[in-house]
């Protein structure tokens, strides 16, 4: 039990750092009136893009030295390139073409993991891996895998509390907070709309995939496994709930969070009870919205216009 508690602490901040990265995405995205529910997809793009960029490195130099800057740097611009790719789809689609966004969300996210699953598989077939994973120990070393959280979970909780500055100090966070409260008076304003969806979409979009790979160098130690990923997006989308749609305080919740996910197995295992874990940060998240509701406060309430397509011609 003692050996349980001293570990508790790190292993928390190792679980909860993916959450961290995909709720400060989903919160750059929704405060732009944006609503992604294909964080999880988004997630998964992330987390294979940055598995593929460690697998041909580790292949070109299989034998070799490998280069710490281009062991770290080749899989965090793949990573990105992907959740870029991710965030420009979701905004051509809904934005451009103003599709419906839960449909488009939901569609990505399926999306999302479908060519995770299929790019995983192909990578694993390439080695000819004896097992359905693939595990990259050399690459991982380079992010700090091991007891405690590496420099990756330092960079998360910097983006978090810079996120929170840019939307409350800035004259540019200012501006796209107005984009999602009414974007037809920030249009009547001057404001460009389209470009500051895009923009805060995307960038988040590329926050949540930091999340995913994340995941994989470290709460897996550098190990890709198809499903592996479990529903930790979705996780993530509830805490920004549980938030309220604040990224400094998503520090300290995604923590809870890991906390919650390492506690509840700990107790299901304990009490023989399979896959309880699961429920706990969706219970915690339920109470935080019923109270959200029933208080009514204007600063705890999701951007007026989040979800809906912007039509310029009915402004």
């Amino acid at each position: 039990m003692w050996s349980f508690l001293v570990s508790f602490l790190p292993r928390a901040v190792m679980q909860g750092m993916p959450l961290l990265y995909g709720s400060t995405g989903e919160i750059l995205t929704e405060k732009a009136g944006n609503l992604n529910l294909g964080i999880p997809g988004i997630m998964y793009v992330g987390a294979i893009s940055g598995v593929i960029g460690a697998f041909f490195y580790e292949q070109a130099t299989q034998g070799g030295q490998m280069i710490g800057i281009l062991a770290v740097l080749i899989p965090l611009l793949s990573c990105l390139l992907g959740s870029f790719l991710m965030g420009l789809l979701y905004c051509f689609l809904t934005v451009t073409l103003r599709a419906n966004q839960n449909v488009t969300g939901l569609a990505m996210t399926t999306f999302g993991i479908g060519f995770g699953n299929f790019f995983g598989g192909s990578l694993i077939k390439l080695a000819h891996s004896e097992v359905p994973s693939l595990t990259f120990s050399n690459t991982c070393e380079y992010f700090g895998t091991g007891n405690y959280p590496g420099w990756l979970a330092y960079v998360g909780i910097v983006i978090a509390l810079l996120t929170s500055l840019f939307l409350r100090y800035t004259r540019t966070g200012l501006h796209l907070r107005a984009v999602g409260e009414n974007p037809a008076t920030a249009d009547a304003a001057g404001i460009n709309v389209t470009r500051y969806k895009y923009a805060a979409t995307t960038i988040g979009s590329m926050i949540a995939g930091l999340g995913g790979l994340y995941y994989v160098m470290e709460c897996a130690h550098g190990t890709w496994a198809n499903e592996g990923f479990g529903d930790r997006g979705w996780l993530a989308i509830a805490l920004v709930i549980f938030t309220i749609w604040r990224p400094s305080v998503s520090i300290l919740a995604s923590i809870l969070f890991g906390g919650l996910l390492i506690l509840s197995e700990h107790l299901s295992l304990q009490l023989g009870i399979k896959d309880l874990y699961k429920l706990a940060p969706y219970v915690v998240t339920l109470l935080v919205l019923i109270i959200v509701s029933l208080r009514k406060k204007r600063e705890d309430q999701p951007p007026q216009s989040l979800g809906l397509a912007y039509f310029r011609e009915e402004r």
